[in-house]
């Protein structure tokens, strides 16, 4: 039976609730239909903008606090700004793109919902492609338009900052993507939106914060990945020896992290693993 909520004086009848069905490994149909391919533009497009606005952000304020061009240490947008540039640009981009791809923008968030079974077998290779195609593109336009200082300023790739353990990166790649993929989740969550509808949350701020707040804590370790697609891209441009040694740690580092936030979610959370044991029982 369905109980009433009182939120503020106003009474609320919670919804009657079932959980859309899983996504088919591979759906035939769907690669026939316009609407597949129109959110593969689109996850290609945002991750171009979001690794273009970026970089040039991570790129600027190396320049800033260069001490051959600039005498203050202190001038630039700082770690603070970054972590603001890339929370603020995927606040931004999954608004615009929600409607249309899921607003994944980040192979390890593409690689967590297929795990949850969330999107197909052949959106997610596709997104991935997508997505890894974008941040090339995108980190191209800033080699283009600003060469030498994309050059001398590390073309924003990722690295693991000296005096750390590949260990440590790993860690930090791990539980960073962690908190990304269990807010995407949570964010996200249909049985939630249907139980709280009286509340209104606006999906892609928290997942923009989630991304700020791992950004101030793990830039000064590996400056942060959780995106393999824009340590991939970065690392592709810039071509250095450095960022292609540690490029196994924004691959493995985000994979693993969002297949423990998918499994935390799916069948901790959501007692998935319960539901699934009640139905083998029940069949039985």
């Amino acid at each position: 039976m369905a109980k009433d909520i009182e939120v503020a004086g106003h009474e609320y009848g919670a919804k009657d609730y079932q959980d859309p069905p899983p996504a088919d490994l591979i759906d035939p149909e769907e690669l026939t239909k316009w609407s597949f391919y129109r959110a593969i533009i689109a996850e290609f497009i945002a991750t171009l903008l979001f690794l273009y606005i970026t970089v040039l952000t991570v790129i600027g304020y190396k320049s800033q606090v260069d001490p051959n061009h600039s005498t203050d240490q202190c001038g630039g947008v700082g770690i603070l700004g970054i972590a603001w540039a890339f929370g603020g640009m995927i606040f931004v981009l999954v608004y615009c793109t929600a409607g249309i791809s899921g607003g994944h923008i980040n192979p390890a968030v593409t690689f967590g919902l297929f795990l949850a079974r969330k999107v197909t077998l052949p959106r997610a290779v596709l997104y991935i492609v997508a997505q890894c195609l974008g941040a090339i593109c995108g980190c191209g336009l800033v080699k283009a338009f600003q060469k030498s200082y994309y050059n001398n300023y590390g073309g924003g790739a990722n690295e693991l900052a000296d005096g750390y353990s590949k260990g440590t990166g790993l860690g930090a790649e791990i539980i960073g993507t962690f908190v990304l993929v269990y807010t995407v989740f949570s964010a996200t969550d249909p049985k939630r939106n249907a139980r709280d509808s009286h509340v209104p949350v606006l999906a892609p701020l928290p997942i923009g914060f989630a991304v700020f707040m791992v950004h101030l804590a793990t830039i000064p370790i590996t400056g942060t990945g959780i995106n393999p697609a824009r340590s991939f891209g970065a690392a592709v441009i810039y071509g250095k020896e450095k960022a292609w040694d540690d490029q196994w740690l924004f691959w493995a580092g985000p994979m693993i992290g969002a297949a423990i936030a998918a499994f935390y979610h799916q069948y901790v959370l959501r007692a998935g693993a319960v539901k699934a044991l009640g139905s083998f029982r029940s069949n039985a």
